[in-house]
């Protein structure tokens, strides 16, 4: 070998050790960047020696695809339960504190107390006040569900933006890495870059990739509609300004085609937070909705009263509403009732009535009055509420729950369905969780930098520019005396 082909190599050598160590040091300042797959450089023989040949970047697409289904459908189930928290705090308060069931609970109580002491107008009072906060729970609860459909709106809505802003942003991307592949650049740290937009996009809707030639990238939702070919898709949605009971919300649509909210009760099937917050707006939020109007059905109901003679119909009597005094056919819902439920003005000594007609009828006239006889002791239409309370009748199946069953079992039921769905969302997180993180273990220990091996190669690299240098210098000592017996 000659000392000029010996100093080639040494000198190759030395610029293969600069650039390796340069990228190792590079590995190592991104360690703590999820975002971030680790490079190596390729070494080719050459006739001077070794040359980097290009740099590597660490993948695996099954693991990356796989990280990426797990991850988004924990965030769908994130969502869901944060959804279902906010429901029972807002509708039925810590503890159930605030809802139907504690309210209706309480009139009962109140019904019986009167009831052992007829003939104490505070006692009429008190039971018409339980009235009045069993109303009260009834239209805060439809107006808590209410505002928290609109609230769901804004954030699809605020969802859809930063989706579209993403597709923008990664069509821009993906044109670089296009363009790049295809004139041999290095285009690692733009896959890097699509790659974490892929991750937040995947956060919204669950995503499918197919890679083409020069890594262009198909994007498309998991039910095969495209997301991203060449340019982005739109995804369009138009929030509703409120809600009311009964009013449908608008569909997010994919490339024109709705996207299709999660199912499966608490164990969501959505992935991405806009199909659980579609769940949570059109059918956890309206299934609560029909159980609270079901309850005030049931309650104008139970409280009718009636004409001792059997001549004329029932009619409302403590809790009324809009098609009042008729009631409400039995089992039938009537959208939004829990909002325009109201006590009897009759009853209700705010409005300038009488309580004590609580205890005797005569609410819709003299012909309803069941205590002709005005006895102060007189408990019998009170006793009979309470009975009737316990006493099963029919309900819509529209609310999810038992079809015949007395009002307070069902109020009572609406709190454990909704415990029910929490309890499942909890359990579903958890196994969701594990499974997303299992998957981004794995994908960090195959493309990920691993601290203590870049430290090792960093030291061989070192090692090698030693010896590099050392035999530059021996070359460079042999050239200065050749140089020396020339002369």
């Amino acid at each position: 070998m000659s000392l000029t082909s010996a100093l080639n190599i040494a000198q190759s050598a030395l610029f293969n050790t600069s650039r390796q160590t340069s990228i190792v040091s590079r590995n190592i300042s991104e360690a703590s960047n999820p975002d971030y797959a680790r490079r190596a450089a390729s070494l080719v023989s050459t006739n001077s020696g070794a040359q980097i040949g290009d740099i590597r970047r660490a993948t695996d697409e099954v693991l990356f695809r796989q990280n990426l289904a797990a991850q988004s459908s924990w965030n769908g189930q994130s969502f869901l339960s944060r959804g279902l928290d906010r429901l029972q705090i807002n509708v039925n308060g810590i503890d159930n504190a605030s809802s139907p069931a504690t309210a209706l609970s309480k009139l009962r109580e109140a019904l019986q107390t009167y009831a052992a002491t007829p003939s104490n107008r505070t006692l009429a009072e008190n039971a018409v006040e339980a009235a009045r906060q069993m109303v009260l729970s009834l239209n805060s609860g439809t107006a808590a569900i209410q505002s928290f459909r609109t609230d769901i709106d804004q954030e699809i809505s605020a969802s859809v933006d930063d989706l579209n802003r993403l597709l923008a942003e990664f069509e821009t991307v993906n044109t670089q890495i296009v363009s790049g592949t295809r004139t041999g650049r290095d285009v690692s740290d733009m896959l890097d870059r699509r790659d974490a937009l892929l991750k937040q996009i995947s956060a919204y809707l669950p995503v499918s990739t197919i890679t083409r030639a020069n890594n262009d990238m198909v994007l498309t939702t998991t039910g095969g509609v495209t997301l991203f070919e060449t340019v982005p898709r739109p995804v369009s949605f138009t929030a509703n300004n409120a809600y009311a009971a009964g009013t449908l919300g608008n569909a997010v649509y994919v490339d024109g085609v709705p996207l299709s909210p999660g199912a499966g009760g608490g164990n969501t099937t959505a992935s991405g937070s806009l199909a659980a917050n579609l769940q949570l707006r059109d059918e956890i939020a309206v299934q609560m909705q029909r159980q609270l109007d079901e309850i005030a059905r049931g309650l104008v109901s139970v409280f009718a009263e009636s004409d001792p003679s059997g001549m004329l119909s029932d009619a409302a009597g403590l809790f009324t509403w809009p098609g009042g005094p008729a009631l409400p056919a039995d089992g039938i819902l009537v959208d939004g009732l829990a909002g325009r439920i109201s006590v009897n003005p009759a009853m209700d000594s705010r409005a300038g009535g009488d309580p004590e007609l609580l205890r005797d009828g005569g609410a819709n006239g003299t012909a309803y009055l069941h205590n002709t006889t005005g006895a102060a002791s007189y408990s019998g239409l009170l006793n009979s509420f309470v009975e009737r309370l316990e006493t099963p009748q029919l309900f819509d199946p529209a609310t999810g729950l038992g079809s015949s069953q007395s009002l307070f079992s069902f109020s009572v039921e609406t709190i454990g369905w909704l415990e029910g769905l929490r309890q499942q969302s909890a359990s579903g997180m958890a196994a969701k969780e594990a499974l997303a993180s299992h998957t981004a273990t794995a994908l960090a220990n195959t493309t990920g930098v691993n601290i203590d091996e870049e430290m090792a190669l960093l030291l061989e690299l070192e090692h090698s520019y030693q010896a590099s240098a050392r035999l530059m210098s021996v070359i460079d000592e042999m050239l200065a005396n050749l140089m020396e017996v020339a002369r």
